[in-house]
């Protein structure tokens, strides 16, 4: 059988969902042959046993996609039982998640079964109540079983360090999770083995952080004892209101953090850019001065550091020296 024929055979039986069971495709009329065929071509990766996807699909995939697609073959492999927890839970509530690794995290209240147990699971052991557990659903209509997203970010500060935690519970705020509600959680927890993690991880969440960079900007910025930077601070101007990433209103300094999905998620590149300059030149008129921030700024703390405090020295300079109208 050529390979063009493979092609069409998987794209014909290949259902909505990137991963595919050896079930969903052999209901769907490919067989065994065509299947062994398929991966031995390439045209499918096996991604674990029962589970796959397109070669051409995973190839293209960003790495954090990659790490989702993960736990939906482990999902396939082991037909559902398994509850999801941990980052991997994370990913399933739809949660930012950064550098946290691809490893597929499960728990149960017993020892590991067979259908869950590989290289790349993590297994952790606990009896939680009902009130700590989820259920998502696939497009399909199957039972997905995690934890709630509460419990998920209490489980995610023992494991991960802090920022790459606090990744993950800010996004939980901004989908509706509270701080309170997890402080009362972790209250009732009878184990207090990571308690203060995670209680030093409800200490520094803020749901206003709208992307990773926001939250690790937000985090640099309170390692360097700068609390006065508020999130999300709204400044008028000529030509409307500006909702900047971070802003301390008494030296009139803004803070923005530019991420590559701020600009081209919306609108075409060209016309965002323009605007954004538009509103950074009222900012200027009104009497603030922008820094900006990039990914690669964040791993350099110290010079992130020196150039927000130059940039505050030179705010309180200007206003010294010119004379309000």
């Amino acid at each position: 059988m050529n390979v063009d024929k493979i092609h069409a055979l998987v794209d014909a039986c290949w259902p909505a969902a990137p991963v595919a069971s050896t079930r969903q495709l052999g209901a769907a009329g490919l067989d065994e042959r065509v299947l062994t065929a398929a991966i031995r071509s390439g045209i499918l990766l096996r991604l674990r046993r029962g589970a796959y996807v397109r070669s051409g699909y995973w190839q293209v995939a960003e790495p954090w996609t990659r790490d989702a697609l993960l736990i939906q073959a482990h999902f396939e492999s082991t037909g559902g039982f398994s509850r999801y927890s941990h980052v991997s839970a994370a990913r399933l509530h739809e949660c930012h998640v950064w550098e946290a690794g691809p490893r597929i995290h499960v728990t149960t209240q017993y020892a590991n079964s067979l259908r869950s147990a590989g290289r790349d699971v993590r297994t952790h052991r606990a009896d939680l109540p009902s009130s700590e557990l989820a259920t998502l659903w696939t497009p399909d209509g199957r039972e997905i079983l995690t934890t709630s997203i509460e419990r998920t970010v209490l489980d995610c500060a023992l494991i991960l360090p802090l920022e790459q935690a606090a990744v993950i519970g800010d996004h939980a705020l901004r989908k509706g999770a509270t701080v309170e509600s997890m402080r009362q959680m972790l209250d009732r927890s009878p184990a207090k083995r990571g308690s203060r993690r995670a209680a030093d991880l409800l200490g520094v969440l803020d749901g206003r952080s709208e992307s990773v960079g926001e939250t690790r900007t937000r985090l640099l910025l309170r390692s360097f004892g700068l609390l006065m930077f508020i999130p999300q601070f709204e400044i008028p101007t000529p030509i409307g209101r500006f909702r900047a990433d971070f802003a301390d209103p008494k030296t009139r300094v803004v803070i923005e953090f530019d991420g590559s999905g701020k600009y081209t998620d919306y609108k075409p590149t060209e016309e965002v850019l323009l605007a954004e300059r538009r509103r950074e030149n009222a900012l200027v008129e009104e009497g603030w001065l922008v820094l900006r921030l990039e990914w690669k700024h964040l791993a350099c703390p110290a010079e992130v550091r020196r150039r927000v405090l130059s940039m505050m020295d030179r705010s309180r300079f200007l206003r010294g020296r010119v004379p309000p109208l």
